[in-house]
């Protein structure tokens, strides 16, 4: 992010009904500037290359060049420029192939205002952000595989670890309602904190846990049974 703390976006989206909604969100936000807005993958590569934006809210389904096309150029031309894919689908091979090319975060259409803020807010500082939807999904896909390698186990094999070791009982709590796929402001309200407390105990858990963002937190932690699911 820039010295300023003006997050400057880039807007991509064929709809425009969509664009302006979505601008009117953004505006409600002081440390954010849309500087720019199109309506295609050719298009975001021309206003990249001008604005030189910190982050771009790119649709996924648009006409010439699609986004996830889009992001796969801007990312190799532009790697300072953080990308968060606009989509209608869950399916986890969409948000594969889009973080694959290099995409730092994917939400949902369906989305509400909190939670495209904190994604731009998280991205913005070299983090990923998955849409909650996204992430309930990934939660649900390695509950599936947990299950498989627990009736493949014996009970003698099953090694259960907790994380009292290495978080303390309130960040533990966090990571719990993390892995439910609850946004920051959702966490702060069920536990009762700020959201700038949130935010406090989840870099203590990225940095503890030696991850890079919550989703990679939230897999660790299914992985190692730190959480129910």
């Amino acid at each position: 992010m820039k010295m300023t703390e003006v997050i400057d976006i880039v807007l991509i989206d064929d709809h425009k009904l969509f664009r302006e909604g979505v601008k009117k969100i953004l505006e409600f936000e002081p440390s954010f500037k849309v500087v720019a807005e199109g309506g295609d993958g050719t298009e975001a590569e021309k206003l990249v290359e001008e604005y030189q934006p910190d982050v771009v809210l790119m649709d996924i389904n648009m006409p010439d060049m699609n986004g996830v096309q889009a992001t796969s150029k801007l990312v190799d031309k532009f790697p300072d420029t953080n990308v968060i894919i606009l989509s209608i689908h869950d399916d986890e091979s969409y948000v594969s192939h889009a973080l694959q090319t290099g995409a730092q975060g994917y939400l949902l259409k369906e989305m509400d205002s909190d939670s495209l803020i904190e994604a731009i807010k998280v991205v913005s500082e070299g983090g990923s952000y998955l849409h909650p939807k996204i992430t309930h999904n990934l939660v649900q896909e390695y509950r599936k595989l947990a299950q498989e390698n627990i009736s493949s186990l014996g009970s003698s094999d099953i090694e259960i670890r907790k994380p009292l070791h290495l978080l303390t009982k309130r960040e533990c709590q966090v990571l719990q309602l993390l892995a439910n796929g609850k946004s920051n402001r959702v966490v702060g309200e069920t536990l009762d904190i700020s959201e700038k407390t949130v935010k406090n105990h989840v870099s203590n858990i990225l940095q503890k846990m030696e991850v890079n963002d919550r989703t990679q937190a939230v897999v660790t932690a299914i992985k190692k049974g730190w959480v129910e699911v």
